[in-house]
């Protein structure tokens, strides 16, 4: 059995993601690979009491144990609620099906 695992660590921003490979002892954790990774230095707004973490798009918990070759991904907080986007969305069509097209005697 191997005494390591590689594991990566992603965050990503609206333009830029960061994608850094690590190498740890077997049972580690998420918190350990991520700051094993240096990205806490590199992006100081990341906070691990906040940001929610996941393993291949599966929220995870910060003292979950990886397994080799996992991704540790570092989730930003929303920008916007998704559910008040699609509502928003939803008024605008409504209006714009209104007073759409031309009127019938022009």
């Amino acid at each position: 059995m191997n005494d390591t695992i590689t594991v990566e660590v992603v965050y990503a921003l609206a333009q830029q993601q960061t994608l850094l490979k690590v190498k740890l002892p077997a049972e580690s954790t998420a918190t350990q690979a991520i700051q094993a990774s240096g990205i806490l230095a590199k992006f100081p707004e990341i906070d691990l009491a906040i940001n929610k973490l996941g393993i291949f798009g599966k929220l995870t918990k910060a003292d979950s144990v990886l397994r080799d070759k996992d991704r540790v991904e570092i989730y930003r907080p929303l920008i916007a609620d998704p559910k008040e986007v699609r509502r928003q969305r939803a008024e605008e069509g409504k209006v714009m099906k209104k007073g759409g097209g031309l009127a019938a005697d022009t």
